[in-house]
This record gives structure tokens, C-alpha cells and sequence, in this order.
């Protein structure tokens, strides 16, 4: 037998259900993707704290080592690239980026791959032994470092050479690479302590960013939409279709026709003849009269204030101040917002401000060039 509430009605016991797995799903989602980043960025602190000890002098390669030289990283599979024109980039700095997205293997513009080989990463130089000969780029020497943001891409400037020159590896070892030649050139001046402290900042940053277990749902505060078949999003339709009838209506002059009183009235007599109007006509108190040429937009314009009668400018009741009419950007909601607002999926996994997708949902990608990507896109920002 269904449950019940005092009114008889099971539709707030549906919705509390729907609501609770919603959450939990969103929750889940959201702490699986925190937990990997906290796994990756404690990686990565091991590993330079580790830095070094499991280098080695005799690492099997065709190159030979200066004295006292040892190999921290080898890849087989990287090409020699140079810069087709002259350029200038930015001195090499100690900073790590474990969070980029994935990159794609694609040459960029104005690079040409000379050669293919081994690249080396040692305690004092990144080496290229390709088929053409060896290429070495010592740290001591090093005046610029780029790494391409979108493609496996690194640029390498030293004092001996004055052709820009670096090398294009598989996409899936850029993000090892980056992190090694950062960890390896901080070692040749004596900066490891550097990076173990961003690293810190990094881990203790994301400390902060944890998901909240979601509160749980009671049937108390499921609100009327819920009971109507597609929720806000039909009463909302309802509602646009209620308001746009009688605007539609109220445009639309009725045809003219011959031996109409209308036609009547538009030849010349002695005396005027009654046109007949649409009943809407008769009370522009209630509906005023709208200008046939006017465009869209101004109709608009003009039905603005109506939206904002409710000072939230659409935006559902809640008791946090959100709306959609302006203020400050949201970049930390309360842990209650999905009570109030329709969290779309993995909300909580989202790095940004909130916004409301063009589906409804709300996210937490605002600011970000992904924005309500699997939402059909953005629609607007949500302020406090």
C-alpha cells in the first residue's frame, strides 16, 4: 500500500525518493572526482619528495654520461621540433600544473619536426638522440621554457643556440614529462623546496574544496509543482503560454472583407461608419495597445518589469537571496542549494561560479569554456 501524507496524496513521497537518489548520485560523482585529484596531487608530493633517489648513472642508453651524471627519465617516442620564425618566451619558472586538461597530439603552428629519437631527462640536461645526431639543452644554459597549453608541445631557449627549438612527445607522457623537467631543473639550482611547497598549497587548497554529504529530502518540502507531470518546467510553459495568447490575440486584426463595416469605413462618406474592434480593444486600462511594427526585442523590454515583480527575476524561492537579476557571482553555494534549485549532474564536481543551464539545471561551471556543455548550453548567471 502507498504512503501517504495527511492530504491522502503520495506524489510528495515520489518526489522525496526522486530528490534523495538525485543527491546522492550528484554527491558520489562529485567525491569519486575529488578523491582522484587528491590522489594524483599526493602522487605527484611523493614523488618529489622522492626525487633523485631512484635515478641512476648506468641507465642503458647510447649516451654518455659526464661524471657523476645520473638519468632521472627516458622516452623513446619524441620528435625534435623548431620554430619556424623568431621568438621570445618567458624564463623558466618552478611552477607545476597537475590540473591541465588533456592534451591532444597535434603540431601547432609555425613548428616543423626536424628529427625523432630518445629523449633523456638527467640531473643536468634534456637530451634528443635522434637519427640526425644529439641535441642537448643544459639546464645552466636555459634562458626560456614554454609548454604549449593545448598540444604535447614543449620550447626550450639556451645561450649557445639561437634557433628555438624543443620537442613534440605523446600526449599521454607530456603531463609526466612537464613534471619531471620542472623537478630536475629545480634540482640543478637548488630549488626542490620550491616545489614541494606549491605542492603543499595545491593539497591543502583542495582540502577545502571537499563535497558535503547532501542534507536528506522530506516529503515537507516538496512544493505544489512537484505534483504536476514535468515539474517547473511544464507550470512554466503554462504560464508563457497563458501570457502569449492573449498578446498573440490582441496583435491580430480580423481580415478585412468586402461589405464588412471595416471595408465600409475605409470609403469616402458623409458620415462615419462603426468599425468593428476586438473586445480587447475596449479596455486599455487592463491591456495596452501594442505597436504592430514593434520588434521582439522591444516586447521584451517592455514585459521586463513583470518578471521582476517577485524581486528574483524567475529564479525559485529560496533563502540564500539567489537570483537572476544581478549582484555577485556565487563561486561557494550553500550545501542546501540543490533543495531550492535543480542541480543538474556531478554539480558539486563543477570549478566556477553557478549559472543556469538552457535546460533548467543549475551549475557550477561558470567561467569555464565547458559550461553547461551536457546542459544544452548556457542561459544565465545566478548572483547573490
Amino acid at each position: 500500500m502507498a504512503k501517504t501524507d495527511s492530504t491522502g496524496s503520495t506524489w510528495r513521497y515520489r518526489w522525496t525518493y526522486r530528490q534523495n537518489e538525485r543527491r546522492q548520485r550528484t554527491y558520489r560523482a562529485a567525491e569519486q572526482a575529488w578523491r582522484r585529484r587528491d590522489e594524483e596531487l599526493r602522487r605527484l608530493r611523493a614523488a618529489a619528495a622522492d626525487f633523485g633517489r631512484r635515478a641512476t648513472a648506468d641507465a642503458g642508453l647510447p649516451l654518455e654520461l659526464a661524471p657523476g651524471e645520473r638519468v632521472h627519465w627516458a622516452l623513446p617516442a619524441a620528435q625534435l621540433v623548431e620554430l619556424r620564425h623568431t621568438a621570445v618566451l618567458p624564463a623558466p619558472d618552478l611552477s607545476v600544473d597537475p590540473g591541465r586538461p588533456a592534451l591532444h597530439h597535434r603540431r601547432p603552428d609555425g613548428v616543423k619536426v626536424t628529427d625523432a629519437g630518445i629523449a633523456v631527462l638527467t640531473d643536468r640536461r634534456l637530451v634528443l638522440l635522434g637519427g640526425r645526431g644529439r641535441r642537448d639543452w643544459a639546464y645552466g644554459k636555459m634562458t626560456g621554457l614554454a609548454h604549449d597549453p593545448a598540444a604535447p608541445v614543449t620550447l626550450i631557449q639556451v645561450l649557445d643556440r639561437r634557433r628555438t627549438s624543443g620537442l613534440l612527445l605523446p600526449a599521454e607522457a607530456a603531463a609526466e614529462f612537464r613534471f619531471t623537467l620542472a623537478l630536475a631543473f629545480a634540482e640543478a639550482i637548488e630549488q626542490r623546496g620550491a616545489v614541494l611547497a606549491q605542492l603543499d598549497e595545491l593539497i591543502a587548497e583542495h582540502d577545502q574544496t571537499r563535497p558535503f554529504r547532501p542534507a536528506i529530502a522530506t516529503p515537507g518540502q516538496a512544493r505544489i509543482t512537484a505534483a504536476v507531470p514535468g515539474g517547473r518546467r511544464t507550470v512554466a510553459v503554462a504560464v508563457a503560454a497563458a501570457l502569449l495568447v492573449p498578446a498573440v490575440l490582441f496583435e491580430s486584426d480580423p481580415p478585412v472583407r468586402p461589405g464588412s463595416d471595416v471595408a465600409s469605413a475605409a470609403t469616402a462618406a458623409p458620415t462615419p461608419v462603426p468599425t468593428a474592434r476586438p473586445v480587447l480593444r475596449a479596455t486599455p486600462k487592463t491591456t495596452p495597445k501594442a505597436n504592430p511594427k514593434a520588434t521582439p526585442e522591444s516586447r521584451r523590454r517592455t514585459a521586463s518589469p513583470t518578471a521582476k515583480r517577485d524581486g528574483l527575476c524567475g529564479a525559485p524561492a529560496n533563502p540564500f537571496g539567489y537570483d537572476y537579476c544581478g549582484g555577485s557571482r556565487v563561486r561557494r553555494p550553500d550545501v542546501r542549494v540543490c533543495d531550492f534549485f535543480d542541480c543538474g549532474q556531478d554539480f558539486w564536481a563543477g570549478r566556477g561560479y553557478l549559472v543556469q543551464c538552457r535546460d533548467g539545471a543549475v551549475s557550477l561551471t561558470g567561467g569555464r569554456r565547458d559550461a553547461c556543455a551536457t546542459h544544452d548550453g548556457l542561459r544565465r548567471t545566478v548572483w547573490a
